[in-house]
């Protein structure tokens, strides 16, 4: 889902990256105002980028053309997205990926299965100047208490928005929360929001890249898999295409080892399922209550509200289901 909450600042990490890579384009002190309609913003445009690339200074106008494109922070080390090329006084400059987005069904195909959680290990080993304490339930709390006290003026909105209950939600999250720290799933870097239209492939050159890391934080292993696995239902929330236990454990065996995916032990398989579909609930609770706040926030025209109660109605459908797996992994493992 796209994000209103950054969790990074893209000058921030911008100024960090450039102390890592070699460029030779000028950083300038020249800012530009993205609310501005494109006419109005072209002509500053142009005068930083030919503040920052010398070569184009006395190039006429007409050589460049300007396009607003959508999209997040799509820069990573370690070759995961686009190339830092230079910071500007309020944003940064990033090479083109010339790559095609994944849909949802993409991500079932096997061979793109294993190609995902291969760049994934990779990814989860990436080291980043910040903290490395996992943000998970930092995060799932400023939602629900932002979530919690929101004010409608929409009469019908607001009727609707009254029917949930937070002190429910509340005991929930406790709730979770405590089996999840018993399975001591593993702190990682995070991507957070890896879902189709984060994922991009060039099918020619064979390259796969992740995008967008507005929630990209050091995080539980298990919930960034997880969120990986709920984001097959795409935006429609189609939860009967939710990864069977073949198809994650086909991811598993590429993630755990990738360049011998068919010699992973059985308890390894069956450890990371048990911690997958266990925080793949704190997935559905944490996008749920996004919904919520997205209702408010948001200018985009979406039923957020509709999707807080398909999120958390599928957390409830599957509650039951996964704490059983867990508890009766756990179980098992203090009686071996």
């Amino acid at each position: 889902m796209g994000a209103e909450v950054k969790i990074w600042n893209p000058v921030e990490v911008a100024e960090q990256a450039s102390h890592n890579y070699v460029s030779k384009i000028h950083p300038s002190q020249l800012t530009i105002d993205p609310s501005l309609e494109l006419p109005h913003m072209t002509p500053l445009v142009l005068n930083m980028c030919k503040d920052m690339f010398k070569a184009w200074a006395d190039l006429d106008d007409s050589c460049f053309a300007v396009e607003k494109i959508s999209g997040g922070i799509t820069n990573l080390s370690a070759g995961f997205g686009a190339k830092w090329l230079g910071i500007f006084g309020n944003g940064m400059v990033q090479s083109f990926i010339n790559a095609q987005t994944l849909s949802p069904s993409d991500m079932r195909e096997p061979k793109l299965a294993a190609k995902i959680a291969k760049q994934l290990k990779r990814f989860h080993y990436v080291e980043i100047p910040s903290s490395k304490e996992p943000q998970l339930w930092n995060d799932v709390w400023k939602f629900f208490e932002k979530a919690s006290v929101l004010e409608f003026d929409d009469s019908e909105i607001r009727k609707t928005y009254e029917t949930i209950s937070f002190k429910e939600i509340h005991d929930e999250i406790v709730e979770l929360k405590g089996l999840c720290d018993l399975l001591k799933s593993p702190v990682i870097f995070a991507h957070n929001d890896l879902l189709s239209g984060n994922i991009m492939i060039n099918y020619e050159e064979d390259k796969l890249y992740f995008i967008d890391y507005e929630y990209a934080s050091y995080n539980y292993r298990g919930y960034d898999i997880g969120n990986h696995f709920a984001e097959y239902a795409g935006f429609d929330c189609d939860f009967d295409l939710y990864p069977n236990i073949n198809e994650q454990y086909h991811f598993f065996r590429h993630y755990l080892q990738p360049e011998r995916p068919h010699e992973v032990p059985e308890k390894d398989l069956e450890a990371l399922y048990v911690e997958a579909n266990t925080f793949s609930l704190a997935s559905h609770v944490f996008w749920a209550l996004w919904g919520v706040i997205q209702a408010k926030m948001s200018p985009i025209e979406f039923d957020y509200l509709g999707y807080f109660f398909l999120r958390y109605k599928e957390y409830k459908r599957q509650k039951e289901k996964y704490f059983l797996l867990a508890r009766t992994y756990l179980t098992g493992c203090k009686n071996k």
